[in-house]
């Protein structure tokens, strides 16, 4: 028993002590109209979660004061009860109802942070490219030309596409306070939109387990007024380097690196895999070279088929002619 109080005194102390802390869960600290959707949405499942298991303790409760065993006799026996069909059916539909409301809720908030904010939907979004190595980001501007490294900065009050994909093992593209995560992987590109309400700077990582440098895989987010956005981006173009190729093949196989900017991006020499550079194909040829050789192929295929049929064939009228004999 004596054990039991110092855990639960040690415990107490503990929650005290975090929830003293000045960094607050960041989900439910929201700055973009997608991260509130998940953030209401989250809140919502909660206090749903809450109130079940309140009605369960309540009835736990309830079920254990009026039954208890020292309100009976010794010699008492329980009469048998055939069930009750009002009961079973109340019982068996709540959760039901409960399971649909979650999947509506859930499916429509998912379908809303998929795409561009509403508020946002008269504008055209800022396209960065977001690739992973290990164990560092690569922030591409097709538009502006110009490539960071370990931090991103786009204007505020406007639709951001990022397109998310990797130079080594799958990882998860997260700024809890603007969006979801989503994964980062090789041969293809994913999407995610999110927008900043307000300008600010804001923690982006990896959220997916990725090797022993997964942890060092944070960067700086930082939204700016549409003035200063456009300042920083001329800043880069007069002042900062070149990307060339042999850098960038030095940067990825480079395992950490600080912040980095340069005047141009590796979308020039290394396109991002979608599209024609996409490398999943599905079986179907990638060059006109492949297709020549698809086509042989089949031809080869064809032509053993029917040697192989001829050979059947012979094979079928030699046994029938040995049988007539």
């Amino acid at each position: 028993m004596k054990k039991k109080w110092i855990a639960l005194t040690l415990f107490s102390i503990t929650a005290i002590l975090l929830a003293g802390c000045d960094n607050p869960l960041l989900i439910f600290d929201p700055k973009g109209p997608q991260a509130r959707t998940l953030s209401s949405t989250i809140l919502f499942s909660i206090a749903m979660m809450a109130g079940i298991l309140f009605v369960v303790y309540v009835l736990y409760t309830f079920v254990l004061v009026k039954y208890r065993a020292s309100k009976l006799p010794d010699d008492y026996e329980p009469p048998h009860e055939e069930g009750n069909k009002w009961l079973e059916i109340i019982w068996t539909t709540i959760p039901v109802i409960i399971v649909v409301i979650l999947s509506v809720i859930t499916v429509s908030s998912t379908s809303t942070v998929e795409q561009k904010s509403v508020a946002y939907a008269d504008q055209k979004p800022v396209v960065i490219y977001a690739s992973s190595s290990n164990w560092k980001w690569h922030f591409s501007y097709p538009e502006e030309g110009i490539e960071t490294v370990n931090y991103v900065n786009f204007p505020a009050n406007r639709p951001i596409e990022f397109r998310l994909y990797s130079y080594g093992p799958i990882t998860s593209f997260w700024i809890p306070q603007l969006a979801g995560q989503k994964y980062a992987m090789s041969d293809m590109v994913t999407k995610i939109h999110m927008s900043a309400d307000v300008p600010g700077s804001f923690m982006g990582k990896n959220s997916n387990f990725s090797g022993k440098g997964f942890a060092q895989m944070e960067f700086e987010a930082q939204s700016l007024s549409d003035a200063d956005y456009k300042e920083w981006v001329n800043d880069v173009k007069t002042t900062a380097p070149k990307l060339t190729e042999d850098e960038f093949d030095d940067l990825l196989k480079a395992e950490h690196v600080g912040r980095k900017t340069y005047s141009s991006n590796h979308l020039e020499f290394r396109p991002a895999p979608e599209g024609e550079h996409s490398g999943h194909h599905h079986g179907g040829a990638t060059s006109t070279d492949d297709q020549h050789e698809g086509h042989e192929d089949m031809d080869m295929d064809m032509d053993m088929d029917m040697d192989m049929d001829m050979d059947m064939d012979m094979d079928m009228d030699m046994d029938m002619d040995h049988d007539a004999h």
